[in-house]
């Protein structure tokens, strides 16, 4: 059974598939296998360059569209009123849908009045092009001024995540609201699969590293995760972590873990947490 978490009455897989850095045909055949494997969360973006495949594989699968979660993201230099619509028109065309059931903005941009941003995607999601909208790589002090002083009604603020990098001050912030955090970059590009305590937990239980780490995500309140695959064998391994049970022991352990390894740290990167 698929976990889901639920904020504004909106339901959302834990688990899903995160296609960045995959492109044309293997993009495509990667995200319907997901769906044939019972997928039912994709997370896409205009910067990634593979809404069309992504939007080809949907199609392709005959799923329902309303049984799906399909996310994509505003890039940064399309923030502004009247870009964020037309650019999502463009995204929806490329993903044969009528609409997103996520819009997130992609990275902060201090160009962009944040509340021209998001009142235009507030206005997309009152016409049904936008079931919900998010904000994605926001430090603590901007999901404060997007809930707090434009008003905003954000679902998510997906960021990297994994047991080598502390999110805890923006934990701390979305779970007493209800928001949630989605997981992306989940195994810190291969270097959480190298630590010595996360093999070690692995070996104990008969499970990969992946999936330890994928587990300790998905067993956090209000956390789901998207990592990335591009085989049909690791979209099984990452959906065998939802039935991982990481007992007290292993949980401690892994939180120990916790530091500052940031593996996406663009120059445009905002003032992160610490």
């Amino acid at each position: 059974m698929m976990k889901t978490l639920t904020h504004l009455g909106t339901r959302i897989p834990a688990l899903g598939l995160g296609t960045w850095q995959l492109s044309g045909s293997v993009c495509a055949r990667v995200v319907r296998s997901a769906l044939d494997l019972g997928y039912r969360h994709i997370d896409t973006a205009q910067a990634y360059g593979n809404e069309a495949e992504v939007g080809t594989a949907i199609a392709e699968s005959g799923i329902p569209r309303d049984q799906l979660f399909l996310t994509t993201k505003l890039w940064m230099d399309r923030l502004t009123g009247g870009e964020v619509e037309r650019s999502t028109e463009e995204s929806l065309r490329r993903l044969r849908s009528d609409c997103v059931d996520l819009l997130l903005i992609h990275w902060p941009n201090p160009r962009v009045p944040l509340a021209e941003t998001l009142g235009a995607m507030a206005a997309l999601r009152k016409s049904g092009k936008v079931r919900r909208i998010g904000v994605s790589n926001f430090p603590v002090a901007l999901l404060r001024h997007a809930v707090e002083e434009v008003g905003a009604e954000i679902f998510c603020n997906q960021v990297e995540y994994h047991p080598l990098l502390s999110q805890a001050p923006v934990l701390d912030y979305l779970r007493p609201r209800g928001m949630l955090l989605v997981a992306y970059s989940p195994l810190a590009h291969g270097q959480v699969l190298a630590n010595a305590e996360v093999r070690r937990i692995a070996a104990k239980h008969g499970a990969t590293p992946a999936q330890v780490a994928l587990a300790w995500l998905l067993g956090q309140d209000g956390v789901a995760a998207i990592p990335k695959a591009g085989s049909t064998e690791h979209l099984r391994d990452n959906q065998a972590a939802l039935d991982l049970d990481l007992d007290p022991a292993d949980r401690a352990a892994l939180d120990r873990l916790a530091g500052h390894t940031r593996t996406v740290a663009p120059s445009w990167s905002p003032n992160w947490d610490t």
